[in-house]
């Protein structure tokens, strides 16, 4: 149930949060926005077009191009749970897109965050 709870929040409403948190460490709104394009496929204006159209994060990753092919190279915690044990597709995205947002905000280089 609480997963839904999740999928049902809207992605402009979370964004600005992302935005805060990379930004008190010194990174950039377009950082974050090319962390999220580089994990989703969005281009620059189809994720601005996401914001506008106030989407929650299940029609934000169901309508997403496509994931980043290095995508199963985020590992790690997050929100306490590991990434890779998690089964349900829709929460792992929601995590990988929290685990680059937490690096992005712990200064880790980007070339390393877009697992390039």
């Amino acid at each position: 149930m609480e997963n839904q709870r999740v999928y049902k929040m809207s992605f402009a409403g979370v964004y600005p949060h992302y935005i805060t948190k990379a930004e008190k460490k010194g990174r950039t709104k377009e950082e974050v926005d090319t962390v999220i394009c580089w994990l989703t496929g969005y281009s620059p204006e189809a994720l601005q077009q996401q914001i506008d159209d106030r989407v929650n994060f299940e029609e934000f990753f169901a309508q997403a191009p496509q994931l980043h092919p290095n995508v199963s190279k985020i590992t790690g915690v997050i929100c306490g749970y590991r990434i890779e044990e998690i089964e349900d597709p829709l929460m792992k995205q929601v995590r990988y897109l929290d685990k680059l947002v937490d690096e992005l905000a712990k200064g880790r280089p980007m070339e390393k965050i877009l697992r390039s």
